[in-house]
């Protein structure tokens, strides 16, 4: 065929339709392609449900079990490629089940699989395989996931980002660096394309501070509005789970297919009438304009880097509109507050673990005194690095001795404290006419793993417990990057299930600003790139 037949015949095509334009086809990399992209691919037909299983599973060799070895997965499933391969079969009968249909999913390790350890990342839960699937995680099966692995966290929802099963969870933007707790593992893998959404769990910030640290979107959600059963608990009065991702999108089609009241837990009761199934309708570009936001100064001045990110932030947002208000908590708010939490949080888990190891194998510990009991047997390392974690362990006495759940210390900041604190949020938000109140969500950067706990704790300030004592949900937006390359988050703060007006805010935020990248630790691999019509 000579060049002149060929350029009319493709001039042809054109016009018929039967062959679509270059232009309309754009190439995307893995780790930035949302779930609307890869829902577009794969009814292209450009990619499979199995393909991109593979890819994630690939990153998860390179980077978690070589390279860096970023210790963020305690376990892969080894039936998520067959997952993959029935869902595309699936898909290709009956059309997809929702957004989610064939996307990788990775939980945190206090999520009950039936088909996968859940241990809480420790080795004195080690094997245990729970009786069913958590409701959420029933879910996201039901909405098509794959779920993938199980990922590494702070043992038994608190403490540093290191647990006796799955060892130092490591920052995959700075390897020195923590990437915070307790959901840690779950954000280092988002941040490193492990998977497109993790599930990470919040008490106490353990959502938030593993989002700004690697540099992902995050929401702790209203209290109520996901379901808890068959979760591992730390102290249900905060205790609640939420998405993390590398977009608001991803995280706003991930909460939507978990939503709904439960038998099982008596919060969600709390959210009937006002949950929703879709928050992507939410999102555009232009939701700044005309916003009040509230700046909460009080956890401003820690860091100078993160102030500049925070200031440059508030200039972007005015920008697209937004009105811009300095604000302030009260003086006994701030002081206050760990205090609240501690008086809540030491007691529950005390109470609330013995009743989640009554529901797992006789062979386990079945409340706080055998834990400890279990734990003074164990003084030495093994070969796979699984070992003591005496910081974590420690704190099992201080649980132990911290007082049972009919102690006035502990019902007075139950029935009065914590509903002071609300009225006071509440209070400032109405107030001044407020659709959020932003704030960094940590006021300073990731600190040194190796740093003493007095300054790797870095909570100086934070206002990230004023969400769980409340029950408000908190999102997570990257806001850019300290001058040593490590990532800085904004928090978007509101009033109880005001999810769709924070995803609308963050995710015109993060459209004027896209902030966030790859970390330099986990680069792109070969193969990757996702090609969308």
């Amino acid at each position: 065929m000579t060049t002149s037949v060929r350029l009319l015949t493709l001039l042809a095509a054109l016009l018929v339709g039967t062959l679509a334009p270059v232009s309309a086809r754009k190439v995307i990399d893995l780790e930035s392609a949302t779930i609307a992209d890869f829902n577009a691919a794969f009814d292209a037909g450009t990619l499979t449900a199995e393909k991109l299983t593979q890819m994630c599973l690939a990153r998860i060799e390179a980077y978690d079990r070589q390279g860096p070895r970023l210790r963020a997965v305690i376990t892969v499933n080894p039936k998520a490629l067959d997952t993959a391969r029935a869902l595309d079969a699936e898909r290709r009968t009956k059309g997809r089940r929702s957004p989610l249909h064939g996307i990788p999913v990775v939980l945190k390790d206090n999520y009950n699989t039936a088909d996968l350890p859940t241990t809480g990342g420790s080795v004195l839960l080690e094997g245990s395989v729970p009786p069913d699937d958590a409701f959420v995680v029933k879910k996201l099966r039901a909405a098509g996931a794959v779920i993938i692995a199980k990922a590494n966290m702070s043992e038994f929802a608190s403490g540093a980002a290191h647990s006796s099963l799955g060892g130092q969870i490591l920052n995959p933007h700075d390897l020195t660096r923590t990437p915070s707790g307790s959901s840690g593992g779950t954000g280092a893998g988002i941040a490193a394309a492990y998977a497109v959404v993790g599930l990470g769990t919040d008490t106490g910030g353990s959502i938030r501070g593993p989002s700004t640290a690697n540099g992902i979107v995050g929401l702790k959600p209203t209290h109520g509005l996901l379901s808890r059963d068959g979760i591992i608990p730390l102290a249900l009065s905060f205790d609640t789970g939420g998405p993390m991702a590398r977009s608001v999108y991803d995280v706003a089609a991930t909460l939507g297919v978990m939503t709904g009241v439960d038998a099982a837990d008596p919060a969600t009761k709390k959210s009937e009438g006002r949950f929703e199934t879709d928050y992507t309708k939410y999102l555009r570009a232009d939701q700044l304009k005309g916003a009040r936001l509230g700046i909460a100064r009080d956890f401003l001045g820690q860091d100078p880097d993160v102030d500049w990110v925070v200031d440059a932030a508030i200039d972007a947002m005015r920008r697209e509109g937004a009105t811009i208000i300095d604000v302030r908590f009260p003086k006994w708010l701030l002081d206050a507050k760990g205090e609240f939490y501690n008086a809540i949080r030491y007691p529950e888990f005390a109470a609330q673990i013995a009743q989640y190891l009554a529901t797992i194998g006789p062979s386990y510990p079945k409340n706080v005194d055998q834990l400890i009991e279990r734990a003074m047997r164990i003084n030495a390392r093994r070969p796979d690095g699984a070992g003591p974690n005496p910081s974590r362990w420690g704190v099992l006495r201080r649980e132990a001795g911290s007082g049972t759940l009919d102690d006035y210390r502990y019902t007075a900041v139950r029935d009065h404290a914590l509903p002071m604190m609300r009225a006071m949020v509440e209070g400032i938000l109405a107030s001044q006419k407020l659709d959020a109140i932003v704030y960094p969500t940590a006021s300073r950067r990731p600190a040194l793993i190796a740093a003493p706990p007095e300054v790797a704790g870095g909570g100086v300030g934070s206002a990230a417990n004023i969400a769980n004592l409340t029950g408000f949900p908190d999102l997570i937006v990257p806001a850019g990057f300290t001058g040593d390359d490590l990532p800085v988050g904004l928090s978007f703060f509101g009033s109880a299930f005001s999810e769709p007006k924070l995803l609308a805010l963050g995710y015109s935020f993060e459209q004027a600003t896209r902030a966030r990248r790859l970390p330099v630790h986990t680069p792109k691999l070969q193969g990757e790139a996702i090609t969308i019509p």
